[in-house]
């Protein structure tokens, strides 16, 4: 993942989207600049009265380990696909699964560095 995205969806279209059940939490607005930390839209499978029901949470952006003495850590746990051989996200992988709706995402990239050093 990215270190930022974009959720340009409002909360009414989402909930349509993945037929999820309701909305847990206080929505975060559409964004173009979501960034770690940020309170965001997480889609969720629970089990509710027999039947599997999704939900449309609200959750903040980063991975909190069970061990963390310091939620802070949040902020710097956030590519959980390029880092899943790591123990802060091995349980979580298998049993705190979620989609993460997004519009697109953007990198930040250093380009005048590297036109600046071509140029005589």
């Amino acid at each position: 993942m990215c270190g930022r995205y974009v959720m340009s969806k409002a909360t009414g279209d989402l909930l349509s989207y993945f037929d999820a059940k309701e909305v847990e939490g206080d929505p975060p607005p559409p964004s173009w600049n979501v960034a770690p930390t940020q309170s965001v839209h997480i889609v969720a499978e629970r089990l509710d009265e027999g039947s599997i029901e999704r939900h449309l949470l609200v959750a903040h952006w980063g991975l909190v380990p069970s061990w963390a003495k310091d939620i802070k850590i949040g902020k710097k746990l956030i590519n959980a696909r390029s880092e899943l051989e790591k123990p802060s996200f091995r349980k979580a992988a298998v049993k705190r699964r979620a989609i993460l709706p997004a519009d697109g995402y953007f990198e930040w990239q250093s380009t005048c560095w590297a036109l600046c050093r071509s140029q005589p």
